[in-house]
């Protein structure tokens, strides 16, 4: 939990020495607590008001990376229960389990087809995480291949699933310095898996069935034996079940500043599943709350595009749409007498008006005007997508340089702005297109002329 400024002054020296920079010690506890300045500037500062003071400081979800590189996946450090209240920071991993008993062919084959699985959503690409690799087989060397043969088809990270700490150091070995998540240490195996993360340098995952008193006793064990980047497992019988005490870690953590629950959790949906769909539903779940790290065991394209897509959407800053540039864009080749379209520049409404424009096939000119991200009715209603901020897109682009009629389509959604629109743009002709984007084809084929 944060300080205020009066609590980390007792914990000061209070020589007033100006050595950190700050004319008092009080000044300098202000600036300690809005993080304006950093502890280290204080040259007397003891170690026990150190130790206090960077506790305190510290965030109530700790920050772990899986991985190394550019496609390692952070997560923790979340500071809300609930999006609205600011926004979500480190989207869970989405990682697909391969087992060891699998043939290697098979093994590849997977590996290759989730380290190649890519989409572009709102002009974002969108993707799959990592690889899971589970010690089915019992055997270590039989592991340990696995883990090679993984390592050497993709770069993505990857969680080692074994509870025997033999087998888990021959998978180590394999993995070399990629810094894969440890899967899992429990109340029978945590010192010998605790030495296995010190030594690799990898977090491990924590996992008990015996409800948050036994997660949060075992945690605390592993992090005072020196081992910090904990992700925790807290087992569960039913989906319902894992929801419920999933919400009790993540308020725990946030509200009471319960340190030993205070770490990101792993879940694997496949548990409360009889089929494919079922663990998508179980992931989607574990999306919204609260999980850092999702293990499917089944890949397959059209189960797993609704759960990136759910992703994205929970983890855009909901107080910073994504938005494209306001411009004029092209589809085709439009000439002097091709369609004039306007809207908005938020990402998801140009994408869904740019892809039915291109299904047209009609060459179309689209101008995007600035309404800071907004959709058209959202816009509309805040007066970001008014007649006066329309005729100003039309003036600024340049458009009249490039066509040679002056007739400009709305979205059928702000129809009734239609007539306020002409009097801003005098001499144009403001026509009405349709309210859904599905229906831009049928309007461009048949019914927009340029007269």
């Amino acid at each position: 939990m944060a300080l205020s400024g009066l609590e980390i002054y007792k914990l000061l020296p209070k020589t007033n020495c100006k050595e950190c920079g700050q004319p008092t010690c009080l000044a300098f506890a202000m600036k300690l607590a809005s993080k304006a300045a950093e502890l280290s500037a204080c040259p007397y500062v003891s170690d026990e008001s150190k130790a206090a003071l960077e506790s305190a400081g510290a965030p109530p979800i700790r920050l772990v990376v899986i991985g190394a590189g550019n496609k390692k996946i952070e997560i923790g450090n979340e500071t809300v229960c609930f999006r609205h209240e600011k926004t979500f920071f480190h989207q869970p991993g989405i990682v697909v389990r391969v087992k060891d008993t699998q043939s290697p062919e098979a093994i590849a084959a997977l590996v290759q087809k989730v380290s190649d699985y890519s989409v572009e959503r709102v002009g974002i690409q969108i993707t799959l995480d990592g690889i899971a690799v589970e010690n089915a087989s019992g055997n270590a060397q039989t592991f340990a291949k696995a883990v090679e043969l993984v390592k050497s088809k993709t770069s993505l990270p990857l969680v080692l699933l074994s509870q025997d700490a033999a087998t888990m150091e021959a998978g180590l070995g394999a993995a070399g310095d990629s810094k894969p998540l440890i899967y899992a240490a429990t109340s029978e195996n945590w010192e010998d898996m605790a030495a296995l993360a010190k030594k690799f340098n990898a977090p491990l995952a924590v996992h008990s069935n015996q409800g948050l008193s036994g997660l949060a006793t075992l945690a605390d064990q592993i992090s005072k034996a020196g081992v910090v980047d904990l992700v925790l497992d807290p087992e569960t019988p039913s989906a319902n079940n894992s929801l419920a005490l999933m919400t009790q870690v993540r308020r725990l953590a946030l509200k009471k500043n319960f340190r030993p629950l205070g770490f990101p959790m792993i879940t694997f949906p496949s548990r409360f599943a009889s089929s494919p769909e079922e663990e998508t539903i179980v992931a989607a779940q574990n999306i919204a709350k609260y999980s850092g790290v999702i293990v499917l065991d089944n890949f397959d394209p059209t189960l797993v595009y609704p759960l990136l897509t759910l992703r994205q959407n929970v983890y855009t800053d909901p107080q910073k749409p994504i938005q494209v540039k306001p411009d004029i864009y092209t589809f085709g080749d439009p000439g002097p007498n091709s369609p004039l379209l306007i809207t908005t520049n938020f990402s998801l409404t140009y994408f869904t008006v740019a892809g039915e424009i291109e299904a047209s096939g009609i060459s179309t000119w689209l101008l995007i005007a600035d309404s800071e991200g907004m959709s058209v009715l959202t816009a509309w209603a805040a007066g970001k997508f008014d007649a006066e901020k329309i005729a100003k897109a039309v003036k600024t682009s340049n458009i009249v340089d490039k066509i040679g009629h002056r007739k400009l389509v709305l979205p059928g959604f702000v129809a009734g702005m239609s007539g306020e629109v002409e009097e801003e743009l005098p001499g144009w002709k403001i026509a009405v297109g349709p309210r859904e984007a599905v229906d831009i084809s049928a309007y461009l084929k048949g019914i927009w002329t340029p007269n």
